[in-house]
């Protein structure tokens, strides 16, 4: 019986199979965790051509005002239904076909403007924006364009210009964020003509009403020295083929127009010609999609932030309470001004990682990851705050303060829709996980044999010496000087932010190396201090993000000397934030927690034994 790999090293595996091949350069922010900074990736702050920013404001306009005309976000929410007109209507637009290359019928717009388009649509109705997303950002679009046949372009990237919508089905009842453990297969036909699909699909975002879907199945294994080797491959499937059933669809907490379905398989039959890339490359694509349709999620989280802004600044104006307007007290003006500080933050990290993944020069996973950490996390604490400024009408639903002649600002729906955020394509848990193994990867590349249980003493001693070699050049350079003056860009009044980033982010790779020193291969069950690593570097890219994103708009206009002032007062947030996780490295309750938690869940199974 071959022993079982265990959950580290699968999770090792996998985070090696994420990986896009050859990479041009690397990327801001895996030199970050090494206590380096590419200036050049940063400055100037990478924008749009004037040719691709109008048309993006162009179609965003087109793209609102249809919807607005047409559509009611609470009614959505209520009744779960996005009127047939108005999927007919966004066809028409080619809103399904955004990134899709123009010689396939679709707009091929850049990343960029669509994270820009499916920001906008987020701020009105967020049903229809996850609609789009998921069609798009992770649905068939997405790998048939990064790894489709030419065959399989022609034939299905035009009828998505044409308002067919697809979906992406990954996730299932045993496997969620450990798509190792998928169950579903699909095993090759005696003759070879075509797959044979059985199992389950759990939460596919459209797939009650979707066309053609991209399915993760197990294929037949492989041999690799002489092991046998999971597959788990990537097909097209049209959702009219016999054995597809849609058992149910899902409710939610929020987002109660959307299309989230639990579907079966049996001995549904997928033609050889509909493997989506090779076999056993399915789990890596999958990743890769992830990867760049995660942009859209803080691109979301923008357009929801910015309509709560102005929600705030106008009931902190026009609401008087105690003799004056709620937002002209000291706790209604701590409110405003985090909203609008980290509110331009969030556009700072989701722009600069959008203009990064255009450029194609570096494979931006690490950054793509963060953008989502940061902006999902935000945007909760901005809708909670929001809803604290309004009190009781905060909690009132929209359809509510109609009914009764005030104004019907959404807040209460907003909250129920922005909660996925921290949990969908990767929760805040697990984008932890994964940005500390890219963290560390350069370290685990480093020490080899030595972080390595099992390890023969020569390769102990061969990975010794490649380890002094390599921490010989590295780690005296952590401790120069940061910056020199010279070389500080001219950022109108951040340079000290933007210092004091650069020099956090040398202290966060002493403190990374550290603790794997420590810690060796057991940092991996130290969640809670990666957790807080992560933490530090997010905080730390936001600050670099933020103080070139406002230099830039500054520059482009200095009358607006707010953007300044805005971007300060995130800077000194975010440097609070550091300075308590990095005190919290050292002093923390961890030990008693794990203590507290292991006792009550012995209570539970003992109760549960009686």
């Amino acid at each position: 019986m071959s022993k079982e790999k265990n959950p580290v090293d699968l999770a090792l595996e996998l985070a090696e199979e994420s990986r896009d091949a050859p990479l041009l350069a690397e990327s801001f922010a895996s030199k970050l965790f090494m206590g380096e900074i590419d200036l050049e990736q940063l400055i100037p702050f990478p924008e749009e051509s004037e040719e691709e920013k109008k048309f993006g404001d162009e179609y965003i306009a087109k793209i609102t005002g249809l919807l607005r005309e047409n559509l009611d976000p609470d009614e959505v929410d209520e009744k779960r239904e996005i009127p047939k007109d108005v999927l007919k209507a966004l066809a028409e637009i080619k809103a399904f076909a955004l990134k899709i290359p123009k010689k396939y019928g679709g707009l091929g717009v850049s990343q960029t403007t669509y994270n820009r388009i499916i920001m906008s649509v987020a701020a009105y109705c967020g049903s229809t924006a996850v609609l789009l997303s998921a069609h798009q950002s992770i649905g068939v679009p997405q790998p048939l364009v990064l790894f489709g046949t030419d065959e399989q372009k022609q034939k299905y990237l035009p009828r998505f210009a044409e308002g067919v919508i697809s979906a992406f089905a990954l996730t299932e009842p045993g496997a969620g964020s450990d798509p190792a453990h998928l169950e579903s297969t699909a095993l090759l036909s005696e003759d070879g003509s075509h797959y044979i699909l059985n199992g389950e699909k759990l939460w596919c975002t459209n797939g009650v009403i979707a066309g053609i879907i991209v399915v993760m199945a197990k294929t037949a294994p492989r041999i690799v020295n002489g092991k046998e080797k999971k597959q788990i491959s990537a097909f097209i499937l049209e959702m009219d083929t016999p054995g597809v059933e849609i058992v149910h669809r899902c409710q939610f907490m929020g987002l109660g127009g959307i299309y989230n379905a639990f579907m079966r398989f049996k001995d549904v039959k997928i033609p050889k010609e509909n493997l989506l890339g090779q076999e056993g490359r399915g789990l890596a694509m999958a990743l890769s999609t992830i990867n760049v349709g995660r942009l859209s999620l803080p691109a979301g989280c923008v357009g929801v932030a910015k309509r709560a802004f102005a929600i705030c600044k106008e009931w902190g104006n026009e609401r008087v309470q105690w003799g004056k307007a709620v937002g002209r007290h000291e706790w209604g003006k701590e409110k405003i001004s985090y909203i609008a500080a980290t509110t331009l933050a969030m556009e700072a990290v989701t722009w600069l990682t959008s203009r990064w993944c255009d450029e194609k020069k570096s494979d931006i996973r690490i950054e793509a990851a963060m953008a989502k950490l940061f902006c999902s996390e935000s945007l909760w604490k901005i809708v909670d705050m929001t809803l604290q400024l309004r009190g009781g009408r905060g909690y009132e639903k929209a359809s509510s303060l109609k009914a009764r002649g005030e104004k019907a600002y959404p807040v209460e729906r907003m909250m129920r829709d922005c909660r996925i955020n921290t949990i969908i394509e990767g929760s805040s848990e697990i984008m932890k996980l994964f940005l500390a193994r890219e963290a560390i990867d350069p370290h685990i590349k480093a020490a080899g044999a030595l972080l390595k249980k099992g390890s023969t003493g020569m390769d102990k001693f061969k990975s010794a010496l490649k380890l002094t070699a390599f921490y010989g050049k590295w780690y005296g350079k952590l401790f120069v000087q940061g910056l020199k003056k010279s070389n500080v860009p001219k950022l109108y009044g951040l340079e000290e932010h933007f210092k004091y980033a650069e020099a956090e982010s040398r202290r966060l790779a002493r403190k990374i190396f550290y603790s794997l020193a420590k810690y060796q291969h057991k940092l991996e069950a130290k969640q809670r201090l990666l957790g807080r690593l992560i933490d530090i570097g997010t905080e730390i890219f936001a600050l670099f993000a933020t103080c070139a994103y406002a230099a830039h708009l500054f520059l482009k206009n200095k009358d607006n000397a707010n953007i300044i002032e805005t971007a300060n007062y995130f800077c000194l947030l975010a440097r609070e934030k550091i300075e308590l996780l990095n005190r919290q490295i050292k002093n923390n309750f961890d030990k008693e927690s794990n203590a507290l938690g292991e006792k009550v869940l012995d209570e539970i199974a003992k109760t549960s034994q009686h």
